[in-house]
C-alpha cells in the first residue's frame, strides 16, 4: 500500500483570530522532500476591521513558498521587493543568510471584504546553500505550466511532472503540484520524486483504496505509483522532492547548526537585519529563547 503515514495536522492561531491548519513539521515526520513547514489557511473572510497583517519578521536557511487559491497578500521585504501575491502565482523567497519581510492586506482592499485561501510552505535549503544570498522570485499564474488529462488538471508549480517543467528556481529536487479532480475521476500519481505527499485541500479522496479526509496529508511510500480517486470535485496539493536531512527549527529560523539559529536571534534582537522599506513595525523574538 502506498500510504506510509497519514497526518491530520493541528490548528494554530497566528494572532488576531487568524487560524491555519499546520501539517508539517509533525511529531512523526519533520519534512517531505525539502518541505518542512506546511500551513493551509482559509478560506477565511477578511473584513475591513480585521487585522491579520504579518509585521516584519526575519528568516534564515529556508525559502518561503506562497500560493493562493483565492484572495491577495502584499509582500514587502528588505531587499526592496514589493509584490501583490494573487491566485495561481508562485512566490519563492530565499531567506538564505537572512531576510526580513512583511505580509499585509493590499491597500486596494483596505475597505473591502474578501476571502483569503491558500498554502504557505517552507523549503529547507541544502547545507551548501543555507547561506545563499537572499532573493525574491515571483512567477505569475500565466507562466505556470498546466496539463489536462481526462478530468484531471495539473498545474506544475515547482519541479518537473507530466512532461512539463516549472520555471521556478530551486536549490534541490523539489516537487509541488496543484491538482484539480473532477467528480468520479481516478488519477495515477507516478513516483515523481523520492519523497512525496498528497494533501487533500477541500474533499475526501482514496489513495489505493485508503481514505484520506479533507485537510489530511498522506505521505506516500517510496517508488510506487499511487491511484487517487474522488467522488466529488476535489483539489489536491502534491509536495515532495529529494530528502534534505534533519534541520533545527526555532521560530522563523531553520538551520543545520544550532549556533546559527542563536546568532540569527541575536542579530534580529540587535537590529542587525536591514529594515523593510516603508515599515516601522516588527515582530519581537519570542520570550522563550532557543538554546544551543
Amino acid at each position: 500500500m502506498p500510504i506510509e503515514l497519514l497526518l491530520t495536522g493541528h490548528d494554530k492561531d497566528l494572532g488576531g483570530g487568524f487560524v491555519v491548519r499546520r501539517l508539517l513539521p509533525a511529531a512523526a515526520r519533520q519534512a517531505v522532500g525539502p518541505f518542512l513547514f506546511f500551513d493551509h489557511f482559509g478560506p477565511a473572510v477578511q473584513h475591513p476591521q480585521d487585522n491579520h497583517d504579518v509585521r516584519p519578521h526575519p528568516h534564515i536557511g529556508l525559502a518561503t513558498v506562497t500560493y493562493l487559491f483565492e484572495g491577495a497578500i502584499f509582500h514587502r521585504d528588505n531587499l526592496g521587493s514589493e509584490q501583490e501575491i494573487t491566485p495561481g502565482a508562485i512566490n519563492w523567497m530565499t531567506a538564505g543568510s537572512g531576510i526580513a519581510h512583511s505580509e499585509r492586506r493590499p491597500e486596494r482592499l483596505a475597505q473591502q471584504t474578501y476571502v483569503n485561501h491558500g498554502l504557505q510552505l517552507w523549503a529547507a535549503l541544502p547545507e551548501a546553500h543555507e547561506e545563499a544570498p537572499p532573493a525574491f522570485e515571483h512567477t505569475p499564474a500565466d507562466a505556470i505550466p498546466e496539463v489536462d488529462m481526462d478530468g484531471v488538471r495539473v498545474r506544475v508549480l515547482i519541479g518537473h511532472a507530466f512532461g512539463k517543467q516549472s520555471p521556478v528556481t530551486t536549490f534541490s529536487q523539489t516537487l509541488y503540484l496543484d491538482v484539480a479532480l473532477q467528480a468520479g475521476v481516478s488519477f495515477v500519481l507516478p513516483p515523481l520524486a523520492e519523497e512525496r505527499a498528497v494533501y487533500a485541500v477541500d474533499g475526501e479522496v482514496t489513495v489505493d483504496g485508503q481514505p484520506v479526509g479533507a485537510r489530511q496529508m498522506a505521505v506516500l511510500q517510496f517508488g510506487a505509483p499511487a491511484v487517487i480517486h474522488c467522488r466529488q470535485p476535489t483539489r489536491l496539493a502534491v509536495v515532495g522532492g529529494a530528502p534534505i536531512g534533519h534541520r533545527q527549527i526555532w521560530w522563523n529560523f531553520v538551520s543545520s547548526r544550532k549556533e546559527r539559529i542563536v546568532q540569527a536571534a541575536d542579530d534580529w534582537e540587535a537590529g542587525r537585519f536591514a529594515q523593510v522599506p516603508g515599515e516601522t513595525e516588527f515582530i519581537p523574538l519570542p520570550e522563550r529563547r532557543f538554546k544551543a
